[in-house]
C-alpha cells in the first residue's frame, strides 16, 4: 500500500473524538496585479476554492475563509515602474480607435491599505496568499512584508510562481511557508502539524525556515482528483464573475498535459502525468453550481479534450443533464486542435460551447518542432473549416516573438490566419522562469528584473533576427486585420476598397475612427491612435514592415467567411471617399 494512500485510509478511519478540538482560523487570499491590461473574466480563485472544499472535508474544524482582492475592486492609475519605462515610446497615448494597444499602469484590484486593515480586522491565525503568475510576485510579497509590520501572523504561499521559483519567495523574511506544486494534501498536512507537533518535516511540498536555512521536503502525490471534494465558492460574490452579463464560474476536468511544449509551465505545478476526473464527478460539480445561480461554465483544462471518448460521454451526459439548455459552455484556456474530430465538434456544438479558443502558435513546421507541438496544419484546417460551419466563435492564437523563431515566420502565420474565418489572437511572447525554453535555449538564471518582466506587455524578448518595433508592429498589424474581419459585408467577395467604403458610411463612430486611420496609414505610411486631442503619431510602429505583411497577403476572410480581397495596391486611395 503507497503511503498516500495509507495515509488517505487513516484520515477517513478517524473517528469524531481522535480530531483534534483545536480552532484555528486560515484566510486565503488572491492579490491584486499591477500592469498595462488584466483579463477581467479569467480571475476566479478557483485553487484556493479547491483549498478551502478539501479542509471542509478533512479537517472540519478549521474556519477557511477566501478573499479575493483582484476582481470586482476596479482599478487605478499609478505610475510606470522604472524597469518599464522604456514602453512609454510604445503606449505613449490614449487611444479610441480598433487598433488600440495599451497605455495607463495600473494597480487593479483592492488596495493595499484595505487589504492589510482587513485582513487584520478578521484575526487569522495563518495567512495564505497565492502566487500564480511569476511578473506579479511583487504584490504578493508587498502584502506578506506589510502584514509583518503590523502582526506576527505566519505567511504561507502557494501557487505556480511558487512553484517555479521557491527559493525566491521563501527567502524573503516576510515569508515562513511556501507549498510547492499542487496544494491540497499538503495543506491538509501542514495544518495537521499545525494543530499537532509541528513537525513541518512530515508535510509533503511544503518549504520552511529551520535556524535560519530553508528546508524544502520532496514533492508527492496529491489526492485523486476525483477524491478533490468539488470547489467551495461560498466566499466569492457572484456578480463579481461574468460573462455576456450572466454569472460564471470555473471547471476543471483533468490537470497537467501529457504535450510538452517548451513555452509552457504548466508541468513544474500538476506534474508530468495527465490526469483526469469521470465525467460524473464533473457533472455533479456543474449540477451544484448551476443550482447555486451560475449559468457560463468555463473549462480551464490545460488539455480538456486529449481523450476524445471520454470527452464525448461528458458532452453526453451534460446534454441530459441540462435538457433545457439554458447553460452555456466555454473553454477560454484554450483547445489543442490534435484531439478534435467533426463529431466531437458537433457534440460540444450540441452540448452548448460556442466559443473555440485554439492555439495554433505558429503555422511553421520548424517552430512547431523546435517547440514540441504535435499538431499539423492539416489537422488545423479540417477543425476550423468545420467549426466554422457550426458557427463556433473562432480565436485562433500566435505567439510573437518566440525566441527560436523568425520574423518572415511570424508573418507567415499571421498571413495564414488572415485568410481564414478566425480572429487572430496575437499574444507577445514572455519568457516563463524555469520553463523548458529558458533551458533549452540556454538563458542565464532569471534576475529579479528578468522575473518582474516575464509579462506580455513588457516585450522583453529580442534576438538578432527580430526587435520589439517589429513585434509591436505585428501586434498592431493583427488588430488591423481583425478590425476588418470584424466586419459585416453585404456579399461574399468584395475589394478592400469597396469595404473601406462601406465601413465608412456607419454610424459606429470607432469604425469611422478606423477606416479614417486605416486612410491614413495608406496614404502617409504612418500609424496614428486617436484622441478628444486628435491624431497621435505612433513612432515605433514600423510602416515598412506593416506593408510587407500588406503585400504578402492575398486576402482577409471574415468572421462571416466572406472575403475581402486585398488589391488596394491596384486603386487609388481617393476612390476609397
Amino acid at each position: 500500500m503507497s503511503p498516500l494512500v495509507d495515509w488517505e485510509n487513516k484520515m477517513q478511519s478517524r473517528k469524531p473524538e481522535q480530531i483534534t478540538k483545536k480552532k484555528l482560523k486560515l484566510l486565503l487570499l488572491q492579490p491584486p496585479i499591477e500592469d498595462f491590461y488584466d483579463t477581467d473574466i479569467r480571475l476566479q480563485p478557483i485553487g484556493l476554492c479547491y483549498l478551502k472544499g478539501t479542509l471542509a472535508k478533512y479537517l472540519p474544524q478549521i474556519k477557511v475563509i477566501i478573499k479575493d482582492y483582484h476582481q470586482g475592486h476596479g482599478r487605478r492609475t499609478i505610475a510606470i515602474p522604472k524597469e518599464l519605462k522604456y514602453l512609454q515610446d510604445y503606449y505613449g497615448f490614449a487611444n479610441s480607435s480598433p487598433f488600440s494597444s495599451f497605455y495607463h499602469y495600473y494597480h487593479f484590484g483592492a488596495s493595499f491599505e484595505k487589504i492589510i486593515s482587513e485582513v487584520l480586522a478578521e484575526k487569522p491565525d495563518i495567512v495564505g496568499i497565492s502566487s500564480l503568475f511569476s511578473p506579479y510576485y511583487r504584490e504578493v510579497l508587498k502584502i506578506a512584508t506589510l502584514l509583518k509590520e503590523q502582526s506576527n501572523i505566519p505567511i504561507l504561499l502557494g501557487g505556480s510562481h511558487v512553484s517555479a521559483l521557491p527559493e525566491q519567495m521563501l527567502q524573503d523574511p516576510s515569508v515562513d511557508f511556501v507549498i510547492r506544486a499542487e496544494g491540497e494534501r499538503p495543506l491538509v498536512c501542514f495544518l495537521e502539524q499545525w494543530l499537532g507537533e509541528k513537525d513541518f518535516s512530515l508535510v509533503p511540498n511544503l518549504g520552511y525556515k529551520e535556524e535560519g536555512k530553508m528546508v524544502f521536503n520532496e514533492i508527492e502525490n496529491n489526492f485523486s482528483l476525483d477524491e478533490i471534494p468539488h470547489p467551495d465558492l461560498s466566499d466569492l460574490e457572484q456578480e463579481r464573475y461574468q460573462f455576456e452579463n450572466r454569472p460564471l464560474t470555473f471547471v476543471i476536468t483533468s490537470r497537467s498535459c501529457p504535450h510538452r511544449c517548451t513555452f509552457c509551465s504548466v508541468h513544474m505545478t500538476f506534474g508530468k502525468k495527465y490526469r483526469r476526473r469521470s465525467p460524473q464527478c464533473v457533472v455533479a460539480e456543474i449540477q451544484k453550481r448551476y443550482e447555486e445561480g451560475y449559468r457560463v461554465f468555463d473549462f480551464e483544462d490545460d488539455n480538456l479534450t486529449l481523450y476524445v471518448e471520454e470527452m464525448k460521454d461528458l458532452c453526453h451526459e451534460l446534454m441530459a443533464a441540462f435538457p433545457q439548455k439554458d447553460v452555456q459552455f466555454v473553454a477560454m484556456n484554450g483547445i489543442s486542435y490534435l484531439s478534435l474530430d467533426k463529431e466531437l465538434l458537433q457534440l460540444m456544438h450540441q452540448t452548448g460551447f460556442t466559443h473555440l479558443n485554439l492555439a495554433l502558435v505558429s503555422s511553421d513546421k520548424t517552430v512547431r518542432e523546435t517547440t514540441k507541438r504535435p499538431h499539423t496544419i492539416e489537422k488545423y484546417l479540417e477543425v476550423v473549416e468545420e467549426a466554422h460551419r457550426l458557427n463556433f466563435k473562432i480565436v485562433s492564437y500566435q505567439i510573437l516573438g518566440l525566441p527560436n523563431e523568425s520574423l518572415a515566420s511570424m508573418i507567415q502565420t499571421l498571413i495564414f490566419g488572415a485568410g481564414l474565418p478566425i480572429l487572430l489572437g496575437a499574444s507577445m511572447f514572455y519568457l516563463t522562469p524555469n520553463s523548458p525554453i529558458a533551458h533549452n535555449m540556454n538563458f542565464p538564471p532569471p534576475t529579479e528584473e528578468d522575473i518582474f518582466k516575464s509579462r506580455l506587455t513588457s516585450m522583453a524578448i529580442e534576438t538578432e533576427d527580430f526587435k520589439r518595433e517589429d513585434i509591436y508592429t505585428l501586434f498592431l498589424t493583427t488588430r488591423i486585420i481583425n478590425f476588418l474581419k470584424g466586419l459585416s459585408l453585404p456579399k461574399n467577395n468584395v475589394t478592400l476598397e469597396e469595404t473601406l467604403a462601406l465601413a465608412k458610411n456607419t454610424s459606429d463612430y470607432r469604425q469611422k475612427i478606423g477606416v479614417d486611420l486605416l486612410e491614413k496609414l495608406f496614404q502617409e505610411k504612418k500609424l496614428y491612435a486617436h484622441s478628444k486631442q486628435g491624431y497621435h503619431e505612433l513612432t515605433r510602429f514600423r510602416s515598412e514592415l506593416f506593408f510587407r505583411v500588406w503585400e504578402e497577403m492575398p486576402r482577409i476572410a471574415t468572421q462571416e467567411g466572406k472575403t475581402i480581397e486585398n488589391t488596394f495596391s491596384l486603386c487609388p486611395i481617393s476612390k476609397i471617399s
